[in-house]
């Protein structure tokens, strides 16, 4: 192999190395908002659970309006 072979060679490397670590960090951003967004709907269900449990408490004493 010549020189310029070794050169090209050298040349993808490093584009390629340097897409690995775009990808990674596009990687880990992506992993935080898919964290963030299970966290989220975690909460969300939690709070219609505490919503629905409410109303059936609410609702459950009420009289109804015919008596």
């Amino acid at each position: 192999m010549n020189e310029e072979r070794f050169t090209e060679l050298e040349i993808k490397l490093a584009y390629q190395e340097d897409l690995l670590q775009t990808l990674n960090a596009i990687v880990i951003e992506q992993q935080t908002q898919i964290s963030r967004l299970e966290e989220t709907c975690k909460l969300l269900v939690k709070r219609i659970k505490t919503i629905s449990e409410n109303e059936m408490i609410d609702t459950g004493l009420e009289v109804p309006p015919h008596y």
